[in-house]
């Protein structure tokens, strides 16, 4: 982690104690110590002294059952406070809820978390097809036409950061993941909204919009994605992208 190196305020052993609570907000409810070792890539000697301190306060607690640990409820709490005050989600959930009807599909609102977008919001049709993402499900940053909506909305002294540790995590695949976004940028340039066809999941199509919220707090990003099949290219681009992109900006007002 190069800001543990470069920035003489960063704390480490703070940042690694939200790491290991950050695992478990990825699909993962019960963890082992060797689990969460190999999840962060801690030394094992770090992760249990953390491990300890985190479970003193509540914010894990050991299953002895299983052997395995889950988050605490003041863990959750700090989620909960998060969504609770989310005020944007409030006033886009009847929207989004509209436009998931009309689309017979997955409409979401999602914010970044390091190298991934995390849904704050996610409404979804009675169609049998609908994708199954819900509030705190993750997806990639830079290969998801909701990652590459919310990059599209941030200027250019906001995005070098996000793109130099998307480089550093993603480096393998960072030329072609690099031409996505980019390609993004250009099409949100030019009519609001950028596509994501089958790049994330061979069957999934989906369409991103940028949010900044008026009231100036973190950019954010819609995004309606479903089957290669109801979601068709000449669908997104005619229907479905222009209406998300009203939809945004009736929240900018």
């Amino acid at each position: 982690m190069d800001a543990e190196t470069k920035d003489r305020q960063f704390v480490t052993a703070l940042a690694r104690g939200l790491e290991i609570l950050k695992v478990f907000s990825r699909g993962e409810t019960l963890l082992s110590h060797q689990g969460i070792v190999q999840k962060t890539g801690l030394p094992k000697a770090t992760v249990s002294r953390l491990v300890h301190t985190l479970t003193e306060l509540g914010y894990l607690v050991f299953l002895g059952r299983v052997g395995k640990y889950q988050l605490g409820i003041p863990a959750l709490s700090l989620g909960s406070a998060v969504l609770a005050n989310t005020t944007i989600r409030s006033l886009a959930r009847p929207l989004m809820q509209e436009l998931a009807h009309h689309a017979e599909a997955l409409v979401g609102l999602g914010g970044r978390d390091g190298a991934e977008m995390v849904y704050l919001e996610a409404c979804r049709s009675e169609a049998p097809l609908t994708l199954n993402l819900n509030i705190g499900s993750h997806i990639p940053l830079g290969k998801t036409a909701m990652g590459r909506a919310y990059l599209s909305g941030l200027n250019e002294e906001e995005r070098r950061p996000v793109l130099d540790g998307l480089k550093r995590h993603m480096s393998n695949d960072w030329p072609s993941i690099l031409k996505g976004i980019e390609g993004a940028i250009d099409e949100v340039e030019r009519r609001g909204f950028c596509l994501g066809l089958g790049e994330w999941h061979g069957d999934i199509n989906a369409v991103g919009v940028p949010l900044r919220p008026a009231d100036g707090t973190v950019p954010l990003a819609f995004n309606c994605g479903g089957s290669t099949t109801t979601l068709t290219q000449e669908k997104l681009e005619t229907d479905i992208g222009p209406r998300l992109v009203a939809l945004a900006d009736r929240l900018q007002l």
